[in-house]
């Protein structure tokens, strides 16, 4: 067997035996991550990444998201919708303005925690 295919099976089990009580268990508990992985995708996107770190640090208006990210109005509206439906910021309308904000602490501690996590890699 050569080196490298030597260690690419250090990295397994040397033979498939799972505890079946425990796969059980963990099984039931995989209902608690519903979810998780739409609100995941909508991270993904580098512009609602940006969206989001910006209104982390402040309120902002429809037209100044789009000024700062030089993007069309209809394009940040798009941005903005899909971050609405996955409940991670509210708006509020003052005039003819839309000002959109962070949902709530859990978003804005989402942000940190992958901020921190970043800086950690580097």
């Amino acid at each position: 067997m050569t080196a490298s295919r030597q260690r690419a099976r250090n990295d397994v089990c040397a033979s498939f035996d799972p505890n079946g009580e425990r796969v059980a268990a963990l099984r039931e508990r995989l209902v608690e991550v519903a979810g998780l992985s739409e609100l995941f995708q909508a991270l993904a996107d580098e512009t609602r990444t940006k969206i989001l770190y910006l209104l982390a640090s402040e309120e902002l208006c429809v037209c100044d998201l789009a000024a700062i990210l030089d993007l069309s109005l209809p394009a940040v509206s798009h941005h903005l919708r899909l971050l609405k439906t996955m409940r991670l910021v509210k708006y509020r309308r003052e005039g003819k303005n839309v000002y959109y904000s962070l949902a709530d602490e859990h978003v804005l501690r989402l942000i940190q925690v992958a901020q921190e996590h970043y800086e950690e890699e580097r």
